[in-house]
């Protein structure tokens, strides 16, 4: 089984919002773990390996541009209790589509912790992997109140992108 490891300055999450006012679009790196993948043959994963891994982003780097936004967001979220939003893959499976697979596991938001799946788009070249997705979520369902901003009222939903580079790690 290949370990990567998650290159925090190459790694990208962008979370996007709509509120009453304009959209809130969050972009931050600093994404950081591992995923333990088998490379197959033509660039698949091979599935014969059950895969693994684990994630985890530090709640304070995340930047809307906007300083009210990122005080209220970091109040909401309880940043000083939850420091960070974490997941766990615990499963994949191939898609119809090439390179594309139901990836399943649990995220940890604000010590709430919800199984979740989406499609992800995994790549390899060299010794790197490249792992990209988009996801919806309601931030109610892991106990957090939408934030408001003075006047300003933001919707319960939110729309997670991700793009995340490991770099395989080599046998000592």
């Amino acid at each position: 089984m290949a370990r990567f490891t998650i290159v925090p300055d190459r790694s990208t999450v962008w979370i996007d919002a709509s509120s009453s006012l304009h959209p809130i679009h969050t972009r931050t790196d600093g994404l950081e773990g591992y995923v333990e993948l088998e490379p197959g043959t033509h660039g698949q994963v091979d599935l014969t390996v059950k895969p693994k891994g684990h994630l985890s982003l530090p709640v304070e780097r995340l930047r809307s541009g906007n300083i009210l936004e990122e005080r209220e967001l970091r109040r909401r979220i309880d940043a000083r209790h939850f420091p960070s939003i974490d997941g766990e893959l615990t499963d994949m499976q191939p898609t119809d589509h090439e390179g594309r697979y139901v990836v399943r596991g649990a995220v940890t938001f604000r010590g709430v912790t919800k199984e979740h799946e989406d499609e992800m788009f995994i790549s390899f070249d060299d010794d790197t992997v490249t792992l990209v997705g988009t996801s919806s979520f309601d931030v109610r369902e892991f106990g957090m109140h939408p934030p408001r901003i003075l006047l300003v009222s933001v919707e319960p939903e939110v729309t997670v992108r991700v793009e995340i580079v490991g770099r395989r790690r080599l046998e000592q």
